[in-house]
């Protein structure tokens, strides 16, 4: 129960151990930027002392405070297994802004094997295109292509400073083979397929995606681009 003091609205909140205090504290803090009323507050270990006063009425305890002082009972209410996991959800969204990246990878080759080229493109979590890159191959096929795009793909991003990489690509093969979901039978891709697992190693987390060639346009454009000005030389 809240109870009127000298120092303001007064309640002292006891929980099991620190990360149910933090979460609490938390969820409380975001309540509290909401209402544009802001608490007084102290923490040791498992316990959290507020104090709620009105700043702009002389420190006088006012209808804001007892407003607020509802709302953190509400939140206090909620279970703190529930509060945890959204403290440490808004962690990894946090850590992972501004080093988390989406790739898109394409592979193409006229022929099969044929004169080929490699596709990259990397966006932000705005959809901001970083890079928008290609190579040439010469004569390869379609599968080496499409696992060549995506190394140097994964090279830009690091270049980058990416630290987490969204992969996308239409290639059904190289994503289920990623995955080690399909076995590699084409000897010419093993090299290739390790130099991009020991490159994984080297971001945080790297996941791989399968997506309609509708979806993948970006880095197809880029894969045509190469062809086209190689064959008009």
């Amino acid at each position: 129960m809240w109870q009127k003091t000298k120092h303001g609205l007064f309640k002292q909140f006891n929980f099991k151990n620190f990360a149910e205090a933090f979460a609490f504290m938390a969820k409380v803090a975001a309540v509290a930027e909401a209402q544009q009323h802001h608490p007084r507050w102290e923490n040791e270990w498992s316990v959290v002392q507020i104090w709620l006063t009105t700043h702009s009425e002389q420190n006088q305890i006012t209808q804001k405070d007892y407003d607020l002082a509802e709302a953190i009972d509400n939140v206090f209410e909620e279970k703190p297994e529930k509060q945890i996991r959204e403290v440490q959800n808004d962690v990894v969204r946090t850590t992972k802004k501004g080093v988390h990246v989406s790739l898109y990878s394409d592979g193409g080759s006229r022929g099969n094997p044929g004169p080929s080229a490699a596709g990259w493109v990397i966006l932000d979590d705005d959809n901001n295109v970083l890079v928008d890159d290609y190579l040439y191959l010469g004569v390869t096929t379609n599968n080496q292509a499409e696992y060549i795009a995506l190394k140097q793909g994964l090279l830009a991003a690091k270049k980058a400073g990416a630290r987490y990489v969204d992969c996308y690509s239409d290639s059904m093969l190289v994503v289920k083979q990623m995955h080690g979901q399909f076995k590699i039978k084409n000897r010419d891709l093993w090299p290739v397929h390790a130099a991009i697992k020991q490159l994984a190693e080297g971001f945080a987390e790297v996941t791989y995606t399968h997506v309609p060639r509708e979806h993948n346009q970006l880095a197809d454009a880029a894969v045509n681009r190469a062809l086209d000005e190689h064959l008009k030389t």
